[in-house]
């Protein structure tokens, strides 16, 4: 099952235990200081919520399942910017190339190509059925607003 590449599959019935767990990820979230940024995330969060609704009727048990995807997406950072090495470096290699592969998916989508390359990375492959299809996708984009991270945005 891809949900479960690397992941914590955790069953809840209440909105306080959805919060606790959202907040138990971002506290393991690993952030470290670059040259461009103080508090730079090294990996990408993705939270899902599936939801199941059943309504009991004199006509039958309906159920209904839907799922929501959080992504916080790690920002891209210019190698040359950051000043990073080592592990580090090879983070910011990994970030830049999902990312990469995420702009090239929504870019085929949109093309309506035949083929959509969504096995090159593990965000896309996990978002693949939230991408495409009649699903629907909100972005909401953070970007450093001084004009020497223009390039970066």
């Amino acid at each position: 099952d891809k949900e479960t590449v690397g992941n914590v599959i955790v069953s809840v019935d209440s909105n306080e235990a959805v919060m606790n767990i959202l907040s138990t990820a971002q506290q393991r979230r690993c952030v470290r200081a670059t040259n461009s940024n103080a508090e730079s995330s090294r990996s990408h969060l993705l939270f899902t919520i599936h939801f199941v609704v059943r309504n009991q009727s004199g006509k039958g048990d309906v159920v209904r399942r839907s799922k929501l995807n959080i992504c916080d997406l790690a920002g891209s950072e210019r190698l040359s910017k950051s000043g990073v090495m080592g592990h580090a470096l090879r983070e910011t290699q990994n970030i830049n190339s999902s990312l990469s592969v995420l702009s090239t998916v929504i870019e085929k989508l949109q093309l309506k190509s035949s083929h959509v390359p969504f096995r090159d990375s593990k965000l896309t492959y996990l978002l693949q059925d939230s991408l495409g299809g009649d699903s629907k996708t909100l972005a909401i984009v953070c970007c450093n607003p001084h004009s020497s991270h223009y390039q970066e945005s």
